[in-house]
């Protein structure tokens, strides 16, 4: 990554981190995704409960690794039979992993859901949210971040899954009502009323969808 991309990086995400404080969440600033994991890891006491909600952020830092094997209590609802009973333990986790969708730089998250577990989860139940977010991500405001959920995050993942969708086809947003659409539940986060509980690791890489 080139040396002015990552000093841009670095003073933005410096006022993101202050947009944010101004909301009640906490942020953190990481040059590259091994200090990502570094400070995750730092957040996570061991022997807690960890669940996620499919968040490839956390995965592309070896979070999600570090956690199967550590001494942590990781809810892997992969290895669940049944789905529902995994994402309902997420709302008593100590601890869920997830990224955004979109964020501006002042700091209001957007995320949006098919089954509305993970923003639900970000809304209430766990304890602590740790968002793992790659700089690709901050938008200048809600709207831009509005655009770049719907028109870029939402068609990657609509292809991930392999989902039918117009914008899996066209790879944008057509604000349909397709069977498979993922974007049933819109979830814009502009304050926390909870003292340390949702903490935002920003790093300097391209992470995620």
């Amino acid at each position: 990554m080139s040396e002015f991309v990552t000093m841009r990086n670095q003073k933005l995400a410096q006022y993101v981190i202050k947009g944010l404080q101004s909301r009640n969440m906490k942020g953190y600033y990481a040059e590259n995704r091994e200090a990502a994991l570094k400070t995750a890891l730092q957040l996570i006491p061991a022997q807690s409960s960890v669940t996620m909600g499919g968040c490839m952020s956390a995965q592309e830092i070896g979070l999600v690794d570090a956690l199967k094997t550590g001494p942590y209590r990781f809810i892997d609802r992969n290895l669940y039979e049944d789905k529902r009973a995994a994402m309902l333990a997420a709302y008593d986790a100590d601890v869920f992993l997830t990224s955004v969708n979109a964020m501006s730089r002042d700091g209001i998250l957007v995320n949006i859901d098919g089954n509305a577990n993970r923003v639900s989860a970000i809304a209430q139940g766990p304890k602590k949210v740790i968002m793992i977010v790659g700089m690709n991500k901050v938008c200048d405001d809600l709207d831009s971040a509005m655009k770049r959920a719907r028109n870029v995050a939402a068609p990657m993942n609509a292809q991930r899954f392999g989902l039918s969708t117009p914008c899996s086809t066209h790879g944008t947003c057509f604000d349909c009502k397709s069977p498979d659409t993922i974007c049933c539940q819109f979830l814009i986060t502009r304050f926390s009323r909870h003292q340390d509980r949702i903490h935002i690791i920003l790093v300097d890489d391209v992470l995620g969808f």
